[in-house]
């Protein structure tokens, strides 16, 4: 079934034209909760049996601007999931022996082993989107990483690596509401940073620099999905929808017993 957040290779993107707010595609929260509910009991099933059998990789990636819902989304999604079969890394500031490496190398090391679901909150992504933003790098070393990207996730796909790419989409007055919570909110107190200010300022940089980065690794084997996330509730729909779609097309099923059972009598 076609998915309207979809992109397909070679499409141009401009954020500013794509809505973000969820009630444009879904106007009734409540069935839009209680789909999502349903489809999460179906997910934990099919993971259960993803991990049990132990043969296919899956890697979901989440990119977003600060304040975007990131951690929520993978809160809510992944309630009640097997955390065996679950492997999540956070990329923060590449370390000193990071830096010694490629940029891929720490990303590599990270991808999901057969059985595994995979989820990166941010990634490989942020080498081509702060880096250019804050001017880290010249321009002759970020702009090359497009293809690198697309190489490097050729490679997984090809050996057996099913990969998701969400984009959450958020306007820039959601993410003053949201960051105007950190501030009032005493429990969320501890979130707000005052850098988040400064890249505030950037907006403009950074819907530019993530424009030209979905137009240029949305592929056949590894699209990104552009989803509306000014609310929560559609946000998770949305996502849920995409990840218990791919399981179902995988397929995967509890393998046989070692041996025949039958007859078995455990004392």
């Amino acid at each position: 079934m076609p998915n309207s957040h979809e992109l397909k290779p070679g499409q141009t993107v401009s954020l500013s034209t794509i809505q973000a707010d969820g009630k444009a595609y879904h106007p009734d929260r409540k069935k839009a909760e209680k789909e999502f509910k349903s489809l999460r009991r179906e997910f934990r099933d099919l993971q259960a049996r993803f991990y049990a059998e132990d043969k296919k990789k899956l890697l979901i990636v989440f990119q977003a601007m600060d304040a975007g819902g990131k951690d929520g989304t993978i809160r809510a999604v992944m309630q009640g999931i097997n955390p065996q079969g679950v492997n999540i890394t956070s990329f923060k500031a590449p370390s000193k022996i990071e830096l010694a490496h490629d940029f891929l190398w720490r990303i590599h090391m990270a991808v999901p082993r057969r059985g595994m679901i995979g989820i990166f909150n941010r990634s490989h992504y942020e080498d081509v989107l702060i880096v250019r933003v804050d001017n880290l790098v010249p321009e002759s070393v970020w702009h090359p990483r497009y293809q690198r990207i697309n190489d490097f996730e050729q490679l997984l796909t090809s050996t057996g690596t099913t990969i998701l790419k969400f984009y959450l989409h958020i306007s820039k007055e959601e993410q003053r509401e949201r960051f105007q919570e950190r501030v009032d909110i005493r429990a969320k107190n501890w979130k707000f940073s005052f850098e988040d200010l400064e890249k505030r300022k950037q907006w403009d940089d950074y819907m530019s620099a993530y424009e030209e980065m979905l137009q240029r690794t949305t592929t056949e084997d590894a699209p990104w999905y552009v989803i509306p996330s000014n609310h929560n509730w559609y946000r998770n729909l949305a996502v849920e929808r995409v990840i218990v779609n791919t399981l179902r097309q995988l397929d995967p099923q509890y393998p046989p017993p070692e041996g025949d059972v039958t007859g078995i009598m455990v004392e």
